[in-house]
């Protein structure tokens, strides 16, 4: 998945400065074959929800980035909610998640 709305996607998700995350990346959650990593990220007092989506398929490892609109006090809430949306959408896409177009 080389294309340029999933590299503008993978500089987004990724943290500019140390600040950004305010701490080290969460260790992936896996669901159902796939992994789960989430990856909130400061905005202003807030925390937004993101998560990486991924999972091994004979041609290599496929990934998806998750950015949701709704923020929370803490990162800690963002990132219980960034998984709880990725199970979501492996439950309800599953591997036409990866699909391009």
């Amino acid at each position: 998945m080389g294309s340029k709305f999933t590299d503008f996607l993978r500089r987004l998700v990724a943290p500019k400065q140390k600040e950004a995350t305010d701490q080290e990346p969460e260790a992936p959650v896996t669901y159902k074959g796939y992994a789960i990593r989430p990856a909130a990220r400061r905005q202003g007092s807030q925390w937004l929800t993101v998560g990486v989506i991924t999972k091994q398929f004979p041609d290599g490892v496929k990934e998806h980035c998750l950015i949701r609109a709704e923020t929370h006090g803490t990162k800690d809430a963002a990132d219980a909610f960034a998984i709880l949306k990725a199970k979501q959408i492996i439950d309800e896409v599953g591997d036409r998640l990866f699909e391009d177009g």
